[in-house]
C-alpha cells in the first residue's frame, strides 16, 4: 500500500497495487483477483471504493467481469500490429493476407462482411478524388481474434476501378485487394497511416464487445500506386486494449513517396 502522504485516491492506490501483482505474476492469466468483500477487508474501505477499484482495472482491458464468477485477470494476448511490415508486397503478393503479419499462428476470422456501392464521405471522396455522384466500391469487415472482435474496418476504392473484379465480392482470393489491384494494373507501392483515438460511440463498443471506458484507435490508410494515385482508403477502428502498435524502421532518410 501506498505510504500517508500519497494523495491519490484510496481506489487508485488499491487498482495500482493489483495492477502491480498481475505484472509480477502473482495473478495470472485467468485467476481470479480479491472480490470487493476482500479489498474492503484488505484496504478498510468502503464497498464503492473496492468497486471503483476494480473498474479502473476493467476499464483498462486487464481484468474482465464474469457474471456471478467474479473479475479474473484477462487472458487474452493483445495483438501486435506491425505497421510497416504488413502492406508489404512480399505479403500480399504471394497470396498471404496483410493479417498475417500480425497473427503468428493465432485464430482470425472475418466474421462480418458486406461489399457495396454507394458514395463516400466528402473526406475520402477529397482523398480518392472521387467526381460528384461518382460511386466507391465499400467493403466493411469486422475481424475477430480468438473469438474475441478486435477490429471493424472500412474499405473505399472508386467503383470504375474495381468494376467486374473479385475486389466487389465479400471473398476477393489469395492476397486480397492488393493483389487484385495489382492485377488490374494498380499496385499499391507506398502507403500512409494516420493515427488517431477517441471513446467508442455506442455501436462500434458493442460490435468490438468492449469494457466501458475503453478507447479506440483510428488509423486511416491510403493506398497509393508508383503513379502517386490514391486507389484506397481503409478506416479501421481498433479496440485499444487488444492491440500493441509496433514501428520498425531505419534511422537513415529517404525521399518521401507519393502523396506525402
Amino acid at each position: 500500500m501506498a505510504t500517508t502522504d500519497d494523495r491519490r485516491p484510496k481506489y487508485q492506490r488499491i487498482a495500482d497495487s493489483l495492477r502491480e501483482a498481475i505484472r509480477s505474476g502473482e495473478y495470472g492469466p485467468g485467476d481470479r483477483l480479491p472480490g470487493e468483500n476482500d479489498l474492503m477487508a484488505t484496504y478498510g474501505v468502503a464497498r464503492m471504493t473496492a468497486r471503483q477499484a476494480l473498474s479502473v482495472l476493467r476499464d483498462e482491458g486487464v481484468v474482465e467481469a464474469r457474471k456471478g464468477a467474479g473479475v479474473f485477470v484477462r487472458a487474452f494476448r493483445p495483438l501486435r500490429r506491425r505497421g510497416i511490415q504488413r502492406p508489404a508486397s512480399d505479403q500480399w503478393g504471394n497470396g498471404r493476407s496483410i493479417w498475417s503479419a500480425d497473427i503468428e499462428n493465432r485464430a482470425l476470422e472475418v466474421d462480418q462482411v458486406t461489399v457495396s456501392e454507394e458514395e463516400a464521405p466528402d473526406r475520402v471522396c477529397a482523398v480518392l478524388d472521387l467526381a460528384d455522384e461518382e460511386l466507391a466500391c465499400v467493403r466493411r469487415r469486422r475481424f475477430v481474434l480468438d473469438g474475441k472482435p478486435v477490429l471493424l474496418a472500412t474499405s473505399y476504392l472508386p467503383l470504375s476501378l474495381v468494376t467486374g473484379s473479385p475486389i466487389t465480392q465479400e471473398d476477393t482470393g489469395p492476397g486480397g485487394t492488393y493483389a487484385r489491384l495489382a492485377e488490374l494494373g494498380h499496385e499499391p507501392v507506398h502507403f500512409r497511416e494516420e493515427l488517431r483515438s477517441r471513446m467508442p460511440s455506442q455501436d462500434e463498443a458493442e460490435r468490438l464487445s468492449m469494457s466501458a471506458g475503453t478507447p479506440v484507435i483510428l488509423i486511416c490508410r491510403t493506398a497509393f500506386t508508383d503513379q502517386g494515385r490514391p486507389v484506397e482508403v481503409n478506416e479501421m477502428t481498433l479496440d485499444a486494449s487488444s492491440y500493441v502498435l509496433e514501428y520498425d524502421f531505419a534511422a537513415s532518410g529517404g525521399t518521401a513517396g507519393p502523396g506525402r
